[in-house]
Parts: C-alpha cells; sequence; structure tokens
C-alpha cells in the first residue's frame, strides 16, 4: 500500500513538473487531459504536378484550418508551394496523425476538385496516398517552424 501512495505522489509530481516545464500557451487541455502533440505534415499532389498555385492555393490556405479546426486541432503553421503542402499542426489525443491526415486530405480534394473543376481533368485523385507525419517531440519546435519559413521563401 505505501509503495503505491509513494508511486502516486512521484507520478503527481512528476505531471506538475513537465506542465510547468513547458509554457502554458504550448499545452492544450481537454476534457480529461492536458496534452502537447504537435506534428509536422507533407504530402503532395499526385503525380507531384504544379497545381497549387493562384486561386487554388488561396483556397486551400483558408480550407485547411477549418478542417484542422472542426477536428479540434490547431494550425500552428502552413505552406504552400506548387507542388506540395507544408503544415505545422496541434491535434488532440483521440484523433491520430492517420486520421487527421486522412481528414484533411479527403475534405480539402473534394472541395477543390468541386471548386475547380480544372483539377478533375487534369488528375484523377487530387492529393498522392503518401505523406509525411514527423512528431515534433524528435526535434524542437522552433527547427521545425524555421524549416517551414525556409519553405516559403523558396
Amino acid at each position: 500500500m505505501r509503495r503505491i501512495v509513494l508511486f502516486t505522489n512521484f507520478l503527481l509530481a512528476f505531471v506538475w513538473l513537465m506542465v510547468y516545464t513547458y509554457s502554458m500557451n504550448e499545452i492544450k487541455t481537454s476534457a480529461h487531459a492536458k496534452y502537447m502533440l504537435q506534428y509536422h505534415c507533407v504530402w503532395c499532389p499526385k503525380y507531384r504536378r504544379r497545381v497549387l498555385l493562384g486561386p487554388i492555393a488561396d483556397r486551400l490556405e483558408k480550407l485547411v484550418p477549418e478542417v484542422v479546426n472542426g477536428l479540434g486541432g490547431e494550425v500552428l503553421d502552413l505552406v504552400i508551394r506548387d507542388d506540395h503542402v507544408h503544415m505545422f499542426v496541434s491535434l488532440p489525443p483521440h484523433i491520430s496523425p492517420a486520421t487527421g491526415m486522412a481528414r484533411v486530405k479527403g475534405i480539402t480534394s473534394h472541395t477543390l476538385r468541386d471548386e475547380f473543376p480544372s483539377l478533375r481533368s487534369r488528375l484523377p485523385t487530387l492529393w498522392t496516398r503518401a505523406y509525411f507525419v514527423g512528431s515534433a517531440g524528435v526535434v524542437s519546435s522552433e527547427t521545425i517552424r524555421k524549416y517551414i519559413e525556409d519553405q516559403r521563401g523558396r
């Protein structure tokens, strides 16, 4: 019994240390959890076609945050290049990165292909099935932000 109490006290102290180590702006709260899950996501159009230009890119820039916010997440940074997309996103613990990417790619593909018929004539589907997702735990958030910001300048 004493070991359980000691372990519980240790666990609570550890959790509070972790919570106060990070700035409170980065830690999100849900009904039963405090979390800081951030992902760097990259995906591209089918055949790496350079179709994300002009009004298509502008619409995608508005559409991605709407989809992510609908999932309960937050887009921290977004860069749309003509042939690929970089997104730095925070998602709640009940949404896996795979589910988040499936929803973002599915909804944006459907909406963009409806609004821009030229995409339907050039591509059988808008996005490739492949994507990259990396957690921000491997490198610091600032490193990811700097990398995405450098992509903006290209």
